[in-house]
């Protein structure tokens, strides 16, 4: 009998459920001073978990091998709903950003699709043994890239390039190529800094929070008054202060802030490990995966979740400029978490055919 990823399975089930609790301690408030409703966000979520599991359960069961075949048409539709949301009356924009499509019983984030898409399709192509492809892969990346930074959405951005570097780098592509791409790409992503206005005053914020304390580096601010007040125990589940709309983005982006701020430095740091836990088992899936398209795409998709737990958790620890990127599994939001636990699900269905 085949076996399935129990660890892997039940971590994410810890922190999906654990991101759910930490959703409404830090928007019962928000939610009742703007819907009248202090469960509204938890409602929300929980039907997301539900679908997201649903995905799960059924992609951990459907034979990873047929994505084979349907990459392709899957990465076209990622990149029609890409392009969808910026024609108007289709694509719904927000703090002005279009990186949403209104279906109008619900809003789905694209760039989302896209991340597993571009996993399923780089796996499916590398697989295949040809030659000459350096090129081909830069402007196939370079189209995708631009399409999201356009909406823009750099973190989201930085998590798509990542994923792909690392499935080409683990398809055994030459180490020349990443030498001649590091400082192309080093510089592109300096001048996509500096020619926005929002993110030349993040950076600035970060390399001096000293400054500009009610505008740039507010957000920065809160983040560390929110690590500060938690210590090393933290203050208490539900006993946050940054909640009560002080810290920006409590309930997606700078959730972790407030983990930290109630359950301490002790709590973060257990957090922390149960998500390496989970990068380690997805790896571990990708290193044992005997075909090579099932590594590639263990890999891809182990990937971008891992690159996301890192800009988010390094963003939040003020290691990095502050990047709108949710915490996968923790941070409130439909489109990033049912993605991500269908991702989860196409990784123990290649674990259990695998048998690792």
């Amino acid at each position: 009998m085949k076996r399935i990823d129990v660890l892997l399975l039940l971590v994410v089930i810890f922190l999906t459920f654990f991101g759910l609790l930490m959703i409404y301690n830090a928007s019962s408030y928000v939610a009742f001073r703007d819907f009248g409703d202090k469960y509204y966000y938890i409602k929300e979520q929980s039907l997301w978990i539900g679908l997201g599991f649903l995905g799960l359960i059924f992609f951990s069961f459907f034979n990873y091998h047929k994505f084979y075949n349907l990459a392709l048409p899957i990465l076209i539709i990622a990149i029609l709903l890409l392009i969808l949301v910026f024609i108007p009356g289709v694509g719904a924009s927000a703090l002005g950003a279009r990186r949403w499509i209104d279906f109008g019983a619900f809003v789905m984030q694209p760039a989302e699709f896209v991340k597993l898409s571009l996993a399923i399709y780089l796996a499916a192509w590398f697989s295949k043994k040809e030659k000459g492809r350096f090129w081909a892969f830069l402007l196939l990346l370079g189209f995708v890239v631009l399409l999201v930074m356009l909406q823009p959405d750099m973190g989201t951005a930085v998590i798509i390039l990542s994923l792909a570097l690392i499935v080409y780098f683990l398809e055994g592509a030459s180490i020349f190529h990443f030498l001649l791409l590091l400082p192309f790409v080093s510089l592109l992503g300096f001048l996509f800094i500096k020619l926005e206005p929002y993110r030349a005053a993040r950076l600035a914020a970060f390399l001096n929070p000293t400054q500009f304390l009610e505008t740039s580096s507010y957000h920065t601010r809160q983040i560390l008054i929110a690590l500060g007040m938690g210590g090393l125990t933290g203050v208490g589940l539900g006993n946050s202060l940054q909640k009560y709309a002080y810290l920006p983005e409590g309930t997606t982006d700078s959730i972790f802030a407030i983990i930290a701020e109630e359950v301490g430095f002790i709590g973060a740091l257990i957090l922390i490990i149960l998500f390496m836990l989970v990068v380690w088992r997805g790896f571990f899936i990708a290193i044992k995966t005997q075909d090579k398209f099932g590594k590639l795409l263990a890999g891809g998709i182990i990937s971008f979740l891992a690159v996301q737990t890192f800009i988010n958790l390094a963003a939040q620890t003020v290691l990095i400029p502050l990047t709108g990127v949710p915490l996968p599994f923790i941070s409130y939001g439909g489109s990033s978490l049912i993605i991500d636990l269908c991702a989860v699900g196409i990784l123990l269905n290649i674990a259990k055919q695998n048998q690792v």
